[in-house]
């Protein structure tokens, strides 16, 4: 069995590149938007009067 010698800038897997970032962005900012969609559905749900929170002491 021959060992077959690959030079170091084929061997790589892939490269970091504009495709990558702009994935990566994209997928930044669907988390927020998901979050500030979740933040919104919170506050909507909340029946709780203002100032009637649940106290410190139980």
């Amino acid at each position: 069995m021959m060992i077959k010698i690959i030079p170091e800038d084929k061997a790589r897997q892939g490269y970091w590149g504009r495709r990558f970032l702009t994935i990566l962005i994209a997928a930044l900012l669907l988390a927020f938007v998901a979050w500030g969609g979740a933040e919104i559905y919170g506050r909507m749900i909340d029946h709780t009067p203002p100032g009637q929170g649940q106290s410190p002491d139980g």
